[in-house]
């Protein structure tokens, strides 16, 4: 039975001028808040698991049970804000992520950590979406354009500090926090943007999504599923348990894509739009986005454990060496968007995967050369180069990935995006961590398997970018293939041909 359309809502007036940058600042800070936590861990997490023992794969779980909830939970979080409204929405989730944020600086368990972990990741999920909405609603005309564009150098910025100031503050060891400092940081972040909040106008749809509950669900439980055996590892001993769990997971996604088709067919609304499958652009871009990140992230948390098990380096060393590919990509991410995608457009994304293609051979190269227990300092231009590419890569990514999408379709497709970053990074601590803690720890572990652990997992995010470059090649294929094709079909029916 079809929903009756709401009563429209009133748009909330702006916010007077001064007060709209400062609430600018406010959704900024809170952006910037979640790609800390993400990029902090790391660094921190080796540190973390040597505290709190435990097996090894926890390492991989410190990240993993931040990723997975804020990835399925994304778009649920922005039709919350649609619902109930963005900015109290917000306010709830900076709320969540503050109180998790202080249980997982005092768990004294890893259990304890990673179920923190996982609640940090939902309440990011109700903050993340919102930004977008909010700052659409304080501003228009040239000072939107303005002011979406700080989202930019802001993140990059944020990047550029999570790892640094994730070495220093677990180094420092202030009054004895060792690295629950960095989760102690989000607190008066935290209390900062609660206490800015009544700057942000309220802000909700006028017309109101229905939640797609049943689908939330089916996407926790099937990516659930599927990603616990790949991080346990239990796959290549070929475990019956950790099969069944992997083929029950896929069981459980073919059932969300069915509930998702049958909810779209009735005009109810589902979580992901069935339009933006019309062609293969789309679905290309989402594994491309999936494929992608997954290199990043795995790559990012591989170097910093090689460090950290092989030549023992200190956590403030481990994080300043990842400072090339964060300053890098922060440099080429600006010339990319001012300079070469507006005269190149999406090719520029190929040169972004040659050039981190280049920059993962040659940390194998490195790997492979060794020596094995003293600082690699041949790695630090590899760095530099798969940094390049990240930031060559993301600017025209997005832009190619949305060029066909139509405009009510823009919502879900940026959402759809976004989990699909956040599942990839998932994915990727999973398959390139898993390559290099069961080389590691298999049989002694010693420095020259963790070189040769961090070599197999470049190796692997080799064959991952080759499978980027595919799917990047498909989205972009030109949009009048379909529609001409379309017109020829429609035309030989018209004539009974």
């Amino acid at each position: 039975m079809p929903h009756t359309a709401p009563t429209p809502v009133p748009r909330p007036s702006a916010p007077p001028h001064p007060r709209r940058w400062a609430a600018l600042a406010t959704l900024l800070i809170a952006e910037a808040m979640n790609l800390l936590d993400a990029t902090i861990m790391t660094v921190a997490a080796p540190v973390i698991h040597a505290d709190l023992g435990g097996p090894a794969s926890d390492i991989q779980w410190f990240g993993a049970a931040y990723t997975l909830p804020f990835a399925v939970l994304l778009i649920t979080g922005g039709r919350l804000g649609d619902i109930v409204g963005r900015r109290r929405t917000f306010r709830i989730g900076v709320a969540g992520f503050v109180l998790a944020s202080l249980v997982c600086a005092l768990a004294g368990s890893p259990a304890v950590l990673i179920a923190a972990r996982a609640v940090q990741g939902a309440a990011a999920a109700l903050v993340i979406p919102q930004t977008i909405g909010l700052i659409r609603s304080m501003f228009d005309g040239d000072e939107l354009a303005r002011a979406m564009g700080s989202i930019g150098p802001v993140m990059g910025l944020a990047a550029v500090c999570g790892p640094v100031l994730a070495g220093v503050l677990t180094h420092a060891d202030l009054l004895g926090s060792s690295w629950r400092a960095v989760f102690l940081v989000n607190a008066p972040l935290g209390v900062g943007v609660l206490a800015a909040a009544p700057l942000l106008p309220e802000d909700r749809s006028d017309r109101r999504p229905r939640l797609d509950l049943t689908g939330t669900v089916l996407a926790v439980l099937g990516t659930g599923l599927v990603v616990h055996p790949l991080i346990e590892g239990d796959l290549g001993s070929g475990s019956p348990r950790a099969w069944g769990a992997l083929v029950a997971g896929l069981a459980v996604l073919a059932g969300f894509g069915a509930h998702q088709r049958r909810r779209s067919a009735r005009g109810r609304s589902a979580l992901v739009e069935a339009g933006l499958f019309r062609d293969r652009g789309f679905p290309a871009a989402l594994a491309a986005s999936l494929l992608f990140f997954a290199v990043i992230n795995g790559l990012m948390l591989v170097i910093v454990l090689q460090l950290q098990l092989g030549p023992h380096t200190d956590v403030r060393s481990a994080g300043l060496t990842l400072l090339p590919w964060s300053c890098a990509m922060a440099l080429s991410s600006w010339i990319a968007g001012a300079r070469l995608v507006p005269r190149h457009g999406s090719r520029v994304m190929f040169a972004g995967l040659a050039a981190l293609l280049a920059g993962a051979l040659a940390a194998a190269v490195v790997y492979a050369a060794g020596p094995a227990t003293s600082y690699p300092w041949p790695l630090l231009p590899a760095l530099a180069a798969g940094g390049l590419g990240q930031g060559l890569f993301a600017v025209p990514f997005f832009t190619t990935a949305l060029r066909r999408v139509r405009p009510h379709e823009t919502g879900s497709a940026a959402g759809l995006l976004n989990a699909a970053q956040q599942l990839g990074g998932t994915l990727g601590t999973a398959l390139l961590g898993t390559v290099f803690l069961r080389a590691t720890t298999t049989g002694a572990p010693t420095p020259e398997a963790a070189l040769r652990g961090a070599g197999y997992a470049c190796w692997l995010a080799a064959v991952l970018l080759v499978g980027t470059a595919l799917a990047a090649a498909l989205m972009r294929a030109p949009l009048r293939t379909r529609s001409c094709a379309h017109r020829t079909v429609k035309s030989r029916a018209g004539h009974g041909g």
